[in-house]
């Protein structure tokens, strides 16, 4: 009888699910995507897009839609209409010279809802070069940085977490010393089964929450260290860090952005140095993989803990951020987050340094082999942004594109990256 419940209980959800899904779908949808079926375009090439407009699963017809084209993030600088004939239109956006992407908004008002789609078109995104500044004493600022750190006992507190721990793996929360009396803290994740493991490193994307840790990858075989970012404990209550989110830790991806020396990713890029001291120090690491993965600002950290430090063996981001920042500055995207989109933050000081945050300048740097993958219609962190980091990498480097995602990614990239990463086990 219970088994029964259990199946009547699992089906009922799974109905319910479904019902929602079905429901959250629009009477019309209108669907936007490039003539090209891999979205990319050569220089000189004529760019189109195509647009379906269906109600009911019906193509509607005779009717017009608004369309507005601009470059990557920037405001349109055409908008028109295009009559639907059968359920299809055809915008001409025309030849373009320079390397660059193209998004298409298409709008569409019926029975007093508001509706809309998206594409963006690549040109020649393979050939997009940064504009941030690489400084001279790049290098110098962050051996430093990574000599004072070095300077610093770990000391690290581990608290075994026996609610989280499975038969295959048990779970820490730790906390390890970092520079300027703060500390990193973290999810630990270790196999039960005695033995040498490779370690994969989680970096954070961007916010303010707890993290409940890589369990299941520590159940097959890998040791896995989840760390926040802000120096406070990972296992409190959501209250807790919603009421930091809106209070002390709110924008805090601006903090101290006038001083190069003060900054708040100072600390945050450190933090990730000594997350691989900590991981390195483990009896159970096997001294030879050490992996970092994340997404989004957590993107941004694999690229940069990689381009520190030489005991990263391989990496895999997905869109990341905080590349190329000063884009808007010359007429383009730049990275999250959106310093100088506004004007309002640019200073000589606050775009000095930045240059010295940039993922751009450490993505130069990379040794270890890559997983990337992003979207072209990603508003978050900007397709020409992140072209601008992934192209100047001269590690070994794989890009898996998925044109059509914005900022998030699709059961087919998380599977892709994880089966290339453990690929890379030596």
């Amino acid at each position: 009888m219970k088994l029964l419940r259990r199946i009547l209980t699992m089906a009922a959800m799974a109905v319910i699910v479904f019902v929602s899904r079905a429901a959250a779908q629009n009477f019309v949808q209108v669907d936007v995507a490039p003539e090209h079926a891999d979205w990319t375009y050569k220089c000189g090439e004529q760019v189109k897009f195509n647009v379906s407009l269906i109600k009911f699963n019906v193509p509607m017809d005779d009717v017009e839609v608004t369309y507005e084209l601009s470059e990557d993030m920037l405001p349109y600088y055409k908008k028109d209409k295009v009559k639907i004939k059968n359920g299809k239109a055809v915008i001409d956006a025309g030849k373009f010279d320079k390397p660059l992407f193209l998004r298409c908004v298409v709008r569409f008002s019926y029975e007093g809802y508001n509706y809309d789609g998206m594409a963006t078109a690549g040109i020649d995104p393979d050939k997009i070069e940064p504009v941030t500044t690489n400084p001279d004493d790049f290098d110098k600022f962050w051996n430093e940085a990574k000599a004072s750190l070095a300077r610093v006992d770990m000391n690290p507190v581990m608290t075994l977490m026996p609610e989280r721990c499975t038969s295959k793996a048990d779970v820490y929360h730790v906390s390890i010393q970092n520079v300027g009396n703060s500390r990193i803290y973290g999810i630990l994740s270790v196999p039960k089964k005695p033995g040498k493991y490779p370690a994969i490193l989680n970096v954070p994307g961007a916010g303010v929450r707890s993290y409940w840790g890589d369990v299941g990858t520590a159940e097959g075989g890998f040791v896995t260290f989840t760390i926040g970012i802000h120096g406070i404990p990972v296992d409190m209550p959501q209250q807790v860090y919603d009421d930091l989110d809106r209070g002390a830790l709110n924008n805090y991806m601006y903090s101290k952005l006038d001083d190069k020396n003060e900054y708040y990713y100072r600390r945050v890029y450190l933090g990730c140095i000594r997350a691989v001291d900590f991981l390195a120090s483990l009896e159970q690491y096997d001294g030879r993989n050490m992996f970092v993965r994340g997404g989004s600002q957590g993107g941004a950290l694999s690229i940069v803990t990689a381009g520190l430090d030489d005991r990263i063996t391989a990496l895999a981001a997905n869109y990341p951020a905080l590349c190329d920042l000063v884009g808007y500055k010359f007429g383009r995207a730049g990275g999250w987050p959106h310093l100088f989109r506004n004007g309002h933050m640019d200073t000589k000081e606050r775009v000095e340094t930045t240059y010295y945050y940039d993922v751009v300048n450490f993505a130069r740097r990379v040794k270890a082999p890559g997983f990337y993958s992003f979207g072209y219609n990603d508003m978050v962190c900007p397709p020409t942004s992140m072209f601008a980091a992934y192209n100047v990498i001269t590690a070994p480097r794989e890009l898996l594109l998925a044109p059509h995602t914005g900022h998030w990614t699709t059961n087919e990239q998380n599977d892709k990256s994880w089966k290339w990463l453990r690929s890379q086990v030596k």
